[in-house]
């Protein structure tokens, strides 16, 4: 009886250390400066993060300390400046860019972090060039859709 009480305790104290608990950080002047979930001392799920003027930064997922899932940044007058997927801390996927009125500047493939793939440019609001990466590097740009067109597959922009 004595070591089945011992064994209860221990996986009862177990269960308490692995919880996950939500996690408040603060300036030194006392305005938050991130919230979200820990898990065994690693972010996880839901996190946002704040400028010192107390407006959101960013927002977006972790698992196992590494940012996840669709993310959002915002400049510090809380206009958005980009979102866009992450993988294993990574940006991957498309991602889109603002400009200071929130108007899409240019939307992007990305790859571990890097252009790769095609850029689309948008000068308000009308797409005025495609641009073609590869491990950041640029290969090729267009400026009229028919050439594009002619030299790619659409499916490639998916």
């Amino acid at each position: 009886m004595k070591h089945i009480v011992i064994i209860i305790l221990l996986l009862w104290s177990f269960n308490i250390s692995a919880q996950k608990t939500y996690q408040r950080n603060y300036f030194d002047d006392g305005i938050l400066a991130s919230e979200g979930w820990i898990n065994n001392n690693q972010k996880i799920n839901y996190w946002k993060f704040y400028y010192t003027n107390g407006l959101l930064k960013s927002e977006g997922y972790y698992l196992n300390n590494l940012k996840t899932k669709y993310w959002r940044t915002y400049r510090e007058d809380g206009t958005k400046l980009s979102e866009g997927h992450y993988n294993n801390g990574t940006k991957n996927k498309w991602w889109l860019f603002y400009d200071s009125e929130e108007k899409i500047n240019h939307k992007c493939q990305l790859k571990n972090n890097q252009k790769n793939g095609y850029c689309l440019m948008y000068k308000n609001e009308k797409l005025i060039s495609a641009v073609k990466y590869q491990k950041g590097m640029k290969i090729k740009e267009w400026t009229d859709y028919r050439s594009f067109k002619k030299e790619n597959s659409l499916k490639d922009l998916q």
